[in-house]
């Protein structure tokens, strides 16, 4: 085998591409730029080769089944019994995405669409206490299947938490947390086939939802599990209260957290498949007075896709920051408060000037995303460290592109400036309400006006809003206060109808359904220099930046009211 094409079996990550590489359907070149495009997009490789026309997916499923040692079946034609689809219960076959195609004593045969990760494999042996053996079929058979067997998702959580109760009548020794400091009979009830089952589905629920944190929050009486979807928190049917301890400790043991230490925070990561696709889990834990309150951050590369055109910026905006991210050097802050999509943005930015004749380091805390061609430090403080000391390794690392995390300090501020101005780009975060606060909130740190005028290149402030859920949409006529409060009048609007959600089943009954950007960009032109220089305030900054052109994000937010993408209850709430 030549060098070119080790070289590049170490670099492709996936394994269906490294496969397909052995198996000569993808040369060395293409196997790479098929690497790179799955990172880009998060969309699956076997998706990709088959889109691309590299393969069919018949051929896929052969090769696949090839290497797996296993059968390649039509599982349209196959009929399945009831007995045989009981053997999986339903949070089982949408978390690993089988179906059962036979059921002998002591085991069973599962039908699956694509390779099956070893650590999957052992957890289903364990959860459904049989010996396991495979079978390929094509993925939208596997898909249809789980759906008319397995019937509606709302069933499943009901189902699973009756299942739950009926065991712990049975068992009353689980969920008794009897002796706290117990490790090994916390990790046998967090070990338990019914506590697996149920943190998976709260896993795949959560995924399948489009949540973007899951909340285990221990109280007195009561055990609440709540997911946060587009920005809302909303609470699931809460398990039994005696269940807390092993489903948070079942939590942490796939987090490789010390399940027996309670007393001080803790912080992990699990990388997990669901339905066929990897998704990763940031984990805190914080010890609370009724136990330990756990926040998993989902972080699903198939929902946020790291692409600049996918932002959702205004056109003139995307034209502009696609110019500035291209300078040799200057200074790019991001600015917004917690969970208004900056690293998103920031990551979009690294990825379109992600090339290979540029070095790129970053400096997060935690990392977020996986990318390839991109060092990534995370920074620990507890150790040591930090964003400046990380900053200051970095410029004896010869990059030309530099990420951090977050401007908190005057030093990581003061490294940042010094490695513009020896001819770096530095991307960053701050957390301030608009772009025009980002200017002065630097001078506050003490960094010399003359040094941020003459690093700073530009500041993009951003929020995230609800967007209106588009199968209940209803226009109606604002009122006068409606348009007074937004400081609109009639002839600006010019007849156009607002809208709102009035709630179905497709949004929860919560009239928003997915979320998207409002933005402001500031461009630090020659006149805002002379400002910053001159040491003035914030409200004259944004005066001035609003005469060269600049659109305000509650005008940017207007914008997409008159469009009918969100409501006058966002833009009030985020502008």
């Amino acid at each position: 085998m030549s060098d070119e094409l080790n070289h590049t079996r170490r670099e492709v990550l996936d394994p269906i591409l490294d496969l397909a590489l052995s198996n000569g359907v993808l040369d060395a070149q293409q196997a790479a730029e098929l690497q790179e495009e799955h990172a880009r997009s998060g969309k699956p490789a076997r998706n990709l080769l088959i889109d691309m026309g590299y393969i069919e997916e018949e051929s896929l499923l052969e090769m696949l089944a090839g290497y797996m040692g296993c059968e390649h079946v039509d599982l349209s034609a196959m009929e399945i019994s009831p007995q045989v689809r009981s053997a999986v219960p339903a949070a089982v076959a949408r978390m690993y995405n089988v179906v059962p195609v036979s059921v002998q004593p002591g085991s069973v045969t599962l039908a699956t669409s694509s390779l099956v990760d070893p650590l999957a494999t052992d957890e289903l042996m364990f959860v459904l206490a049989r010996d396991i053996t495979f079978v390929l079929a094509r993925e939208g058979d596997v898909h249809n299947r789980v759906n008319e067997y397995y019937g509606d998702d709302s069933a499943t959580v009901a189902d699973m938490l009756s299942n739950l109760e009926s065991v712990i009548e049975k068992d009353t020794t689980l969920g008794d947390a009897g002796d706290l400091t117990d490790e090994k009979a916390i990790a046998e009830q967090a070990g338990a086939a019914p506590v697996v089952r149920f943190v998976n589905l709260i896993l795949y629920q959560a995924v399948k939802d489009r949540a973007s944190d899951i909340h285990f929050e221990p109280f007195e009486k009561e055990f609440r599990i709540r997911y946060r979807i587009d920005g809302a928190l909303y609470e699931m049917q809460p398990p039994p209260k005696r269940l807390a301890l092993p489903i948070i400790s079942r939590v942490k043991v796939l987090a490789n957290l010390n399940i027996a230490e309670r007393r001080v925070p803790q912080d992990g990561r699990i990388a997990i498949s669901v339905a066929g696709h990897q998704v990763d889990l940031r984990v805190s834990c914080l010890p609370t007075q009724f136990g330990e309150s756990v926040v998993l951050r989902v972080l699903d590369r198939n929902v946020v896709s790291l692409d600049l055109q996918n932002l959702g910026l205004p056109e003139d905006v995307l034209d502009m920051l696609s110019m500035d991210i291209e300078k040799p050097n200057g200074i790019i802050i991001v600015t917004g408060p917690t969970g208004s999509g900056k690293t998103t943005t920031l990551y979009s930015c690294l990825n379109s000037i992600n090339k290979s004749d540029a070095k790129l380091i970053t400096a997060e805390e935690p990392v977020e995303y996986d990318m390839d061609g991109i060092i990534q430090v995370p920074i620990n403080p507890q150790v040591g460290n930090t964003f400046a000391k990380a900053l200051r390794a970095f410029l004896r690392q010869d990059p030309d592109i530099l990420m951090v995390g977050e401007i908190r300090d005057f030093e990581t501020a003061e490294i940042a400036i010094q490695a513009s101005l020896t001819g770096h780009l530095v991307f960053s975060t701050l957390h301030t309400n608009d772009s025009a606060g980002a200017v002065t909130r630097l001078v506050d740190m003490n960094v010399p006006p003359y040094l941020v005028s003459s690093t700073l290149e530009v500041v993009l402030a951003q929020r995230l809003v609800r967007t209106i859920c588009s199968n209940c949409r209803t226009p109606y006529e604002p009122d006068d206060d409606t348009l007074r409060r937004l400081a609109l009048t009639r002839e600006q609007i010019g007849g156009r109808p607002f809208f709102y959600g009035r709630g179905c089943p497709v949004c929860n009954n919560s009239g928003y359904k997915g979320r998207k950007g409002i933005f402001e960009y500031l461009r630090v032109s020659e006149p805002i220099r002379q400002l910053i220089n001159e040491r003035k305030p914030t409200l004259l900054i944004r005066e001035k930046a609003r005469e060269l052109g600049m659109r305000t994000m509650r005008e940017d937010g207007v914008r997409n009211l008159l469009d009918g993408y969100t409501t006058v209850d966002e833009i009030l709430r985020y502008t």
